[in-house]
């Protein structure tokens, strides 16, 4: 299934959108090795530690990385969300440029209201940034683009993560 957008790409383009949405999945061989990262980066939102969730986030998505032979990124995790008077911006991907790793920059706390983003949603916005990393440097697309297959990339991780990929979800808590 393609977006509406699809038709303006150029032809190059619009392959790389095909290649993207023909991956559906990103299989983590031993998702529980990631448990204690998601209890502890839950439990650094829930106390509004910013740097407790960076270094968290950090060993999170680094530790996919090499579980999946993927290079390594930087991740950043600031206050508040950047906003406009339509929108606020949730996660930023920077990729590789030069000799500088790529960079991921997502944001604990809304815009508006200055409150902690929910967990579920935080963890899905740092997956979202991951997924665009692994389009540039794991599956070498030449660009990332908002594909259906991306879009169940990152759902995929997702459920991997907190062990649901069962219809039934479970409730992932910390012993």
């Amino acid at each position: 299934m393609v977006f509406a957008y699809y038709k303006k790409l150029s032809r190059q383009n619009q392959a790389i959108y095909r290649k993207s949405d023909a991956k559906e999945t990103i299989h983590l061989s031993k998702p529980e090795l990631f448990y204690d990262h998601i209890c502890t980066l839950q439990e650094g939102l829930e106390l509004a530690d910013r740097r407790m969730t960076e270094n968290t986030a950090n060993s999170l998505l680094n530790a996919m990385a090499v579980h999946i032979a993927a290079p390594d990124m930087h991740i950043r995790v600031l206050s508040s969300r950047p906003s406009n008077d339509e929108e606020e911006l949730h996660g930023l991907y920077e990729p590789v440029e030069l000799d500088k790793k790529a960079r991921i920059t997502v944001w604990m706390r809304t815009a508006k209201h200055k409150k902690i983003v929910a967990f579920r949603s935080f963890l899905r916005t740092l997956l979202h940034e991951f997924c665009h990393h692994l389009d540039y440097e794991y599956f070498l697309f030449e660009d990332s683009f908002h594909t259906q297959g991306f879009f169940k990339r990152e759902a995929h991780l997702f459920r991997q993560l907190l062990n649901e990929e069962e219809k039934e979800p479970k409730v992932f808590v910390q012993t």
